[in-house]
């Protein structure tokens, strides 16, 4: 599994980047976790606004900060 957080390093990123760290704790999956700062790279993703959190390709959020339970149901 691959879970991608973009965003510039703001606050609502770093916030973002905790709360996947915890899902990913809290369920015991085995995630590579990729913080992706670059703005095309960003943007070849579809994203337009930040925080986004990605899962295995697929943008799950963007232009806010998740809750852990959601990122829970997304990483299974």
């Amino acid at each position: 599994m691959e879970i991608k957080v973009c965003g510039p390093g703001c606050a609502s990123c770093e916030k973002a980047e905790k709360v996947v760290e915890a899902a990913i704790a809290a369920k015991g999956v085995k995630a590579d976790f990729i913080k992706v700062k670059d703005f095309q790279e960003i943007a070849k993703l579809g994203i337009f606004s930040t925080p986004a959190v990605v899962v295995n390709g697929k943008v799950k959020c963007t232009g806010r900060v998740p809750k852990q339970s959601e990122v829970e149901e997304w990483i299974g």
